[in-house]
């Protein structure tokens, strides 16, 4: 986003109104981790569509695999994942055991060779699983697909469900990344949004990830959140630099209660409206980088060294579910309920609810529910948003040599985008590129490309 520090004043008072011109503090608009976005799966991907796709995956691929946990001890207001709430771990061991078959069944399609190049557990909490199920589910995994040489095994954990146990079975089996959920640490927030969780056990966590040589450690914080206000949001980013992350992601809390029936919890006359959510993440922004944090996208940021950001200046920085990603991989396959699979021939995504994923898997057929199968215009309507997520700009040649698409079609693609965003695009010999200070309507450009109908209901605030 724009340097808002650099600007007087007044400008940034001009700046602001033409923000407001362009639609920016009304617009809700996809997030763009998938082209096309999930609203457009339809059941048209069959489990016969998404074995096909599995056994075509060549021989000594390199592959990224991502589990599912859907289980939580508590859950959480704000929060509008697939998750289901659990106080004992009964449930958690079934599906575990429900997750060992998928991986036998798909170790059965796979090729020979195919190695990992990323292995990520989400939720959900993985840290519900207990030590022996982390180990066995760990084992089998490393047993079936070998990690490729620099692969990574990242976990998220929440503080509240880890001990040293779990998170010695977790260094034991090879967690190489560990992600801590912080949201907010002002504890009239944290009990606004159902979530109460301290500095102090948030750093025990933090510490217990360093003594066992995790060399890794990702946060999440969210601006937007009821209450939140310039000084409060100043004071958690303060605090989660006292436990040196090597990356942070400042995610817009995305109020959807009539998608997510929980955050009805959440009074929406306590969130600030878009202008001060602007302001919020001006603020975190400019502690992130007067820290040492270069910027990442549109919402992350990063040590120097870390993989993401030798990604973002080499030019290899991608987008995908979880987010920016360093992970060149080009096929990512999706376990656990909910799962979605991305593929050269499009998505697959398994059963939502629990018990029809269980249900598919235990009588040994794919739980693949709905997806998507790309057109070729799809492919290159999903790397021009990709680039402008990740490098905010279009290359004409790189579309142009590697789609065919000819200089002419890219002029007639640029030319509406200008006349709606003016000088908040350039366009020139090599393509079109967002400055500095229009990055806040990246998402409202990258929608400019999108060929489907987006309804503005099922996404989130455009800042």
């Amino acid at each position: 986003m724009f340097r808002s520090r650099v600007i007087p004043i007044h400008k940034h008072m001009d700046h602001e109104s033409q923000l407001r011109q362009l639609g920016l503090f009304d617009a809700r608009v996809p997030r763009y981790t998938s082209y096309p976005t999930a609203p457009q799966f339809s059941p048209s991907v069959s489990p016969r569509q998404a074995d096909d796709w599995i056994r075509a995956v060549p021989a000594d691929a390199r592959i990224s695999l991502y589990l599912h946990i859907p289980f939580c001890r508590r859950l959480c207001w704000f929060c509008a994942c697939r998750t289901q709430g659990t106080q004992t771990l009964e449930p958690v061991a079934a599906y575990t055991e429900t997750l060992l078959t998928e991986i036998a069944m798909l170790r059965e399609r796979l090729a020979p060779g195919v190695r990992l190049s990323r292995l990520h557990w989400g939720g959900g909490t993985p840290t519900l699983l207990s030590p022996d199920l982390i180990q066995r589910l760990a084992g089998t995994i490393h047993d079936s697909f070998p990690l490729d040489d620099g692969a990574e095994f990242s976990v998220e954990i929440d503080p509240s469900e880890i001990d040293d146990a779990r998170m010695d079975a977790l260094a034991e089996s090879g967690l190489t990344r560990a992600s801590i959920g912080v949201q907010d640490f002002d504890p009239m927030i944290q009990k606004a949004i159902g979530r109460e969780q301290s500095f102090e056990i948030t750093a025990k966590a933090a510490q217990m990830i360093r003594d066992r040589g995790i060399r890794s450690l990702n946060t999440d914080i969210l601006f937007g959140l009821p209450h939140q206000d310039k000084r409060r949001i100043s004071d958690t980013v303060q605090k989660l630099l006292a436990l040196n992350p090597d990356r942070v992601a400042l995610y817009g809390y995305a109020h959807v209660p009539w998608m997510s029936k929980r955050q009805v919890m959440i009074p929406s006359e306590t969130l600030p409206n878009s202008e001060s959510r602007l302001a919020l993440f001006e603020t975190a922004r400019d502690l992130f980088l007067a820290d040492g944090f270069e910027e990442i996208g549109i919402d992350h940021f990063a040590r120097k060294d870390d993989g993401l950001a030798i990604a973002a200046r080499t030019g290899h920085l991608r987008r995908n579910f979880q987010g920016y990603t360093d992970d060149r991989a080009p096929i990512l396959i999706g376990l656990g309920a909910s799962s979605i699979s991305r593929f050269p021939q499009g998505f697959a995504q398994n059963a939502p609810a629990t018990g029809a994923y269980q249900a598919a898997i235990r009588a040994g057929r794919l739980s693949t529910t709905r997806g998507h199968a790309f057109t070729d215009e799809d492919l290159w309507r999903s790397r021009m948003i990709e680039a402008l997520m990740c490098d905010f700009r279009i290359n004409s040649a790189e579309m142009t040599h590697d789609y065919g698409l000819a200089p002419a079609q890219l002029a007639e693609l640029f030319a509406p985008v200008r006349e709606k965003f003016g000088d908040m695009v350039q366009i020139d010999a090599d393509g079109l590129s967002i400055p500095d200070r229009a990055r806040p309507l990246t998402r409202m450009i990258a929608m400019a490309f999108d060929a489907y109908t987006v309804h503005a209901k099922g996404h989130s605030p455009a800042i």
